[in-house]
């Protein structure tokens, strides 16, 4: 079981990364990982990245309740908390403006699973749900039920939400749905994206869906 130290440290590590890659700007965006059965910490609401400490960072239950720290928690809390409530074996979470990713979210269309790999990552296409209001629980509702088998998908008109075994993993299901989505961008105008042969996405959906099954399970779940 990982302890408070060990999340937060992972949390404050993944806050900063998201900004040094670019996959946010300002205060946007916000990570979270799961303690235990019952424990999130989350990033707070409007620190930016490069002052954000440990100390920053906000204990909450599933229900919202907060347990420890001295700020607010980010505005898109409920978002995390029902990717938690709904799958036990969710240890991290980040949601980020990555460029690429958020013009397929601004159209309002999935990021195409064209590279092997990818599938293996995330498990197929992004999807992008609908519209709902940023910071609503009708988001939250709206976007963890597209991530039953797939580790990212698409908020329409904002932005990237992902997951993963711990923030970590979260944090690279990110780099990597924002490194395919500029390549499927190109291939979209270079004229179109040719898909997976049916037999290579199965196989390699299969392997997503084994170590997810397998090797994301914690001790809470």
């Amino acid at each position: 079981m990982p302890t408070v130290e060990d999340v937060s440290a992972e949390v404050l590590a993944a806050a900063k990364e998201i900004y040094a890659k670019g996959l946010v700007e300002g205060t946007a965006g916000n990570v979270s990982g799961r303690v235990d059965a019952d424990r999130i910490i989350l990033t707070p609401s409007s620190v930016p990245y490069l002052d954000m400490t440990e100390d920053d960072l906000v204990m909450v239950d599933l229900t919202g309740n907060v347990l420890s720290g001295d700020r607010s928690p980010t505005s898109e809390m409920p978002l995390h908390l029902e990717v938690y409530r709904s799958y036990s074996e969710v240890g991290g979470v980040v949601h980020c403006h990555a460029r690429h990713a958020s013009m397929f979210a601004v159209a309002h269309k999935p990021i195409p699973a064209g590279i092997d790999e990818f599938v293996i990552y995330v498990g197929g296409d992004v999807p992008c749900a609908a519209y709902e209001p940023s910071g609503s629980d009708q988001l939250a509702v709206e976007i963890a039920k597209h991530l039953a088998d797939r580790s990212a998908a698409l908020m329409a008109n904002h932005g990237l939400l992902c997951l993963g075994k711990n923030a970590t993993d979260a944090l690279h299901a990110a780099a990597v749905v924002e490194h395919n989505a500029s390549i499927m961008w190109g291939a979209l105008a270079l004229g179109g994206v040719v898909a997976l042969p049916e037999g290579a996405a199965t196989d390699f959906k299969n392997i997503y869906d084994f170590v997810r099954g397998e090797t994301w399970v914690q001790e809470w779940a």
